[in-house]
Formats: structure tokens, sequence, C-alpha cells
């Protein structure tokens, strides 16, 4: 044991780990920098399982007061993990509960979740994107854990040792509560490659953390700062991995659609004005950065605002073709027994179909408590299909459906295997789920397609 001069002592302060002690010790450790103004090592909170590792083969004495003093009773759960969800934790175990596991949407993510939680019995903090997952994550650990269960977020700021929190307050509050933690869990972690967002997982010096996700790889590229916030993938099953035994068996049936001469002359001419634009000005859009530029260029130049007004009048045309709205009748008409989502890009078209075929409509105008109640009679067999403009994709529990019919879409990857994973649930007959996807011929919306297979 060191005197005490040659003690170092470690301190949450701020969204940094404070660092004091013989500074030709501390110099050396991960991600240290000195700051005059306090006259103290720091390094970021995030580091702090870097500094532990190091510490780890540190000869004198360290006062470690990073990580709040509490103690949970041993925490249970009721679930019993199938075996790929064992594997699954068992993966994130071995990376030394550091990593993020890719699962199919439907395949039970949350349940490894709390399991994890359940094992290390220690504070934790979950961090989820909307307001539904929220009450759903709060309503979920609340049944598995006999403990207080903390809210930060949709009017209420309630910390306890176990703590459900949206990304927007866990963003307010992570340099105040970086301390309290010992696990954090982020939920859709794709959401933490958002620019404010990574300050989140940096200002948290929780030691274990855990990433979930149906598809973890953005486009931008940001995935590799969550990899070195939270860790790789350390698991990885796609639907097609789980599907027979533990998913649905299901096919996917793309079906062409023709633009009627009215909408072909239409999307032609704004299409044409787009692509004569970008012609003339030597542009080439080979990446979103490139769509970026051009946005901004829109900003002083009226002919580069007219291009993309153009490129999204032709987009309207294709994406809302007539076509499709006759071929939706007849995919309803196919499947009069079952349960049945319809998606679309566009508000306007919800409303247009929700009219026609007496479907209960969902968009981001829908009522918290309108939409709760369309969800339950859907449940209940009250209402046997739905359609939704994007709000069904992420964070909302879904009930039971067995047919998907998607319009219109991005070109995501992650919107669509979300989309799919919205029918993919085991079917008690063990019948097969069915994807459609609308796709207009000759468009741009070809490519769109084959961007998000």
């Amino acid at each position: 044991m060191t005197d005490e001069a040659g003690t170092l002592r470690l301190a949450f302060d701020e969204g940094t780990v404070r660092i004091t002690g013989p500074g030709s010790v501390v110099a050396d450790l991960p991600g240290t920098e000195y700051d005059e103004r306090s006259e103290s090592w720091r390094a970021p909170a995030h580091r702090y399982a870097d500094l532990r590792d190091a510490l780890a083969e540190h000869d004198g004495a360290v006062d470690d007061a990073v990580l709040a003093e509490r103690e949970l009773p041993d925490l249970t759960t009721a679930y019993e993990l199938r075996d790929y969800q064992q594997d699954a934790l068992d993966a994130w175990r071995e990376a030394d509960c550091r990593g993020v596991l890719e699962l199919p949407t439907g395949s039970g993510k949350t349940v490894v979740a709390i399991a994890a939680i359940a094992a290390r019995s220690a504070p934790t903090l979950v961090v989820v994107p909307t307001i539904d997952l929220l009450d759903q994550w709060e309503r979920e650990l609340a049944a598995e854990f006999d403990v207080p269960i903390g809210r930060l977020g949709g009017g209420e700021q309630r910390v306890e040792d176990i703590t459900v929190s949206t990304y927007d307050s866990a963003y307010l509050r992570a340099d105040e509560l970086g301390g309290d933690f010992e696990l954090v869990v982020f939920d859709e972690v794709h959401h933490l490659g958002g620019e404010g967002y990574r300050d989140i997982a940096r200002l948290l010096a929780a030691p274990a953390r855990m990433g979930l996700t149906a598809t973890f790889e953005r486009p931008d590229g940001a995935h590799e700062v969550i990899e070195e916030l939270v860790g790789p993938v350390v698991h990885r099953l796609s639907a097609e991995d789980l599907a027979g035994d533990h998913l649905a068996d299901f096919d996917i049936k793309r079906v062409a659609v023709e633009l009627t001469e009215d909408e072909r002359e239409r999307y032609d001419e704004y299409q044409g004005t787009f692509t004569d634009y970008l012609a003339q000005s030597g542009i080439q859009l080979r990446s979103g950065s490139d769509y970026q530029e051009l946005v901004k260029r829109s900003g002083n130049d009226p002919r580069a605002r007219e291009a993309l007004l153009a490129k999204q009048r032709a987009r309207e045309v294709m994406m809302n073709a007539e076509n499709k709205v006759r071929e939706l009748e007849r995919v309803l008409d196919h499947h009069r027994e079952d349960r049945v989502i319809v998606f679309t890009a566009y508000t306007d078209l919800v409303y247009r179909l929700s009219e026609r075929f007496l479907m209960p409509a969902i968009t981001h105008e829908t009522a918290a408590a309108e939409r709760r109640e369309i969800l339950e009679r859907f449940r209940a067999g009250d209402h046997s299909r739905v359609v939704t403009a994007n709000v069904l994709d992420e964070g909302v529990d879904v009930p039971d459906a067995n047919v998907a019919v998607v319009l219109s879409g991005s070109g995501s990857e992650r919107e669509f295997t979300q989309r799919l994973g919205r029918v993919l649930r085991p079917k008690a007959d063990g019948g097969r789920a069915t994807l459609y996807e609308l796709v207009t011929e000759e468009t741009a919306e070809e490519r769109v397609a084959r961007r998000r297979r």
C-alpha cells in the first residue's frame, strides 16, 4: 500500500473521469489529458473500462469512486432464453460485456437484454428512441424485476437504479448521471450514430454496454463510431437464419406495376428537368454528401431549386402510382382472411387508402390514444388490416400480422428489414408470412428497391 500522496484517485466529473495522483503514472493511462483548470488529469467517461483494465496492473493504491456505490438485490427473470438468445448473451459476455447484438425484428432482443440486466444485477440505464418504446420497456422491466423503475422522458424525470430513458433525455442528462450506472443498454443502437446522441455514450462511465438493433450498419458510416463507444457486433443473425424454427417462414413477392400514360408523361417531364440540370451543371450524385451539396446549392441557385422540386414531384408520381392502388386491391381481396399491414411513404396516400378500403389509418398525426386503440382492435381481430406511413417501422409494439404490403419507401435496408419483421412472429398454425413489394417499372424506384434489398 502506498502512502496517501501516492494514491491514485478516480472520480466521475461532468462526463469525464478525473484522476489525481502521481503524474508519471496517470500520464500513461489510456485517454488521459492534463486539465490545467482543475490541476488534474481527465479521460472521457467512456474510457473508464480501459482505465480499470490498465489499473489492474498498477502496484499502488487506487481509490476508484467513479461509479456510485449502490447494491441491488439479485435480479431474476422468468424468461427462458431460446438457444440463439443464449448464444447472443454468451457472445456479449465473452466480449467483456461490451458490443452490439444484431437480431431480426421479432426475435426477442429485449429478452436478451433483460437476461443481461438480471445476470449483472447492477444499476442499469436503458436508452430508447421513442415514447412508445419508453412505455414498453418500463412495463417490461416493472413486470420482471421487483425494484422501482425510473423513467426519463414523456414528461417524467425519475431516476432509479434501473432506469429507462429516451435518447433525448439521456442526451440532456448524461453528464450529470454518467457515474450512476454500471450497465447501459442502447435499444435501436443505430440511433447512437447521430451527431448529438453520440455524446450520450461518451459521457457515461458505464463499463458494460449492450447495443440492440436489427440492422447495424449505417450508410453514413457512423456505425464505426458506435463500435468505438459501445463495441463491435458480437453476435449477428438474419431473418433467414431464424425462419421456420423461431420466426415464421416467409416469402417476398416483388410486383411490378406500370405508370398510366398521364403519369408516365408527368414523370418523364419532372425527371428530365432534374437530370438535365445535373448534366448541364456537371454534377454527379455518387453519395449522400453529393446530394447534400446540391441541396445547399439550391439555396442561391433558382435552377437547382427547380431541379430538386422536379425530382420530388417525379418521386411522388412513381411512389403513388394509381396502378399500385389497383394492385393493392387485388392483394387485399386475395388475403381477405389474413391480417395485413400496408406501408406507404406518404401521409396523403394513407388517408386515400383508408377511405377507399375502409382501413384504419396510423400516421404521425394520429394521437397516441387513438393509435393504441387501433392496434388493440387489430390484436383482438376487430380490424384485419391497417395502413400506415412510416410510424410502425420502429418502436411500436405491433400485433401479429402475416401479410405486409410495401407500396412505397426509401432505399434503406433497415426500413425494409423492420417492415418485414412486422410479419415474422411465429404463427400458431405454422403458416408462412408474405411481404409484397410494389415497384413502378422503368422509374428510379427500381434502383431504390435494389438498394434496400
